[in-house]
């Protein structure tokens, strides 16, 4: 399912000195989430003081990876035009098994039947010449 995405011409990510961390350890298939020194809460989307007790102090740590599935929806008609290629596809929301909630692509049919809950991990998916962290079903 993922090699539909890989001659993809799509905008990429917006990458800054804060999220820079975090994309370089996609394209090392590292995933990476923000934990804070002081509260130990785990922090996503990148960024520079802890949402749960404003430390500064947030470092760069191994991520297991795994989420479950929060939501999701079925995109028939994309916001850009170079997505309507593979539409339909599916979006989600999902809950990283730390703790934040990430959106992200979901390598599922959208014929399929899922559900709140559903196991996932994360799948290193190159789109164009980005890797780009997608989620499927968790293998075991």
């Amino acid at each position: 399912m993922s090699e539909k995405f890989e001659t993809l011409v799509v905008p990429g990510p917006t990458i800054t000195s804060v999220t820079k961390p975090f994309w370089d350890g996609i394209e090392k298939k590292q995933f990476l989430l923000q934990q804070c020194g002081d509260c130990q809460q785990w922090v996503f989307y990148p960024r520079t003081i802890c949402p749960h007790c404003w430390s500064n102090n947030l470092e760069w740590k191994a991520a297991s990876g795994k989420a479950k599935l929060k939501t999701w929806g079925i995109v028939h008609r994309p916001g850009h035009p170079a997505w309507s290629e593979i539409a339909p596809y599916v979006l989600g929301v999902v809950e990283l098994e730390e703790g934040p909630t990430m959106m992200t692509h979901l390598l599922l049919d959208p014929e399929e039947e899922f559900k709140i809950g559903l196991p996932l991990e994360v799948s290193y998916t190159k789109c164009n010449e980005r890797w780009l962290p997608f989620f499927k079903r968790l293998s075991n």
